[in-house]
């Protein structure tokens, strides 16, 4: 079967920065419905579109096509006080931007603690990154009428929607995994 609209594609995936460092190697495949779902990056589907399984290949990706430039206004300093303790490198709050009380919060990254400071930086991990990905098609299916209609994969590395939709009994692996970036 080719990857096309309303297909659930597995790849297996590597992910490495433009100078083929290492960023990222998939623990497990990421699982999408292709299609304009937004399940993945628009390139990683065009790239993939009308190719089947075994397929093998070599992607870079541009910022623009990615996360974006990296935005230095997305960078906060806060006082220390602010924020709960204790507090650590790497913790992400909800915020928003500075003079943007329309827009939707955003997440912060604690990415510096000095003293009675906190940077904060609203920018995505990956912005301002061309990213490389190695790319093996491992499987391809047609979606469910369920999957087209809620727009993401269910089962196995998908989402789940069950009787008590976020408890604790879910299989592991069993969850949306619209990016695999972290």
């Amino acid at each position: 079967m080719k990857i096309a609209k309303n297909t659930v594609v597995t790849v297996n995936y590597k992910l490495s920065d433009a100078q083929n460092n290492l960023i990222e190697e998939g623990a497990q495949p990421m699982v999408y419905l292709h299609g304009g779902y937004e399940n993945t990056l628009p390139k990683i589907e065009e790239h993939l579109d009308g190719k089947e399984v075994g397929f093998t290949s070599q992607l870079q990706v541009e910022p623009d096509d990615a996360f974006g430039d990296y935005d230095a206004e997305l960078v906060k300093v806060e006082d220390r006080k602010r924020l709960p303790e204790p507090l650590e490198v790497g913790m992400q709050f909800e915020g928003m931007a500075d003079g943007a009380p329309d827009e939707e919060p955003m997440i912060f990254t604690v990415t510096e603690i000095a003293d009675d400071k906190v940077v904060l930086d609203g920018n995505h991990p990956l912005a301002g990154m061309a990213l490389r990905f190695e790319l093996s098609v491992v499987d391809v299916r047609a979606a469910t009428d369920e999957e087209i209609a809620h727009g993401h994969v269910h089962g196995a590395h998908g989402h789940h929607h069950g009787e008590d939709e976020g408890g604790d009994d879910s299989e592991p692996g069993d969850h949306f995994r619209s990016q695999p970036l972290h």
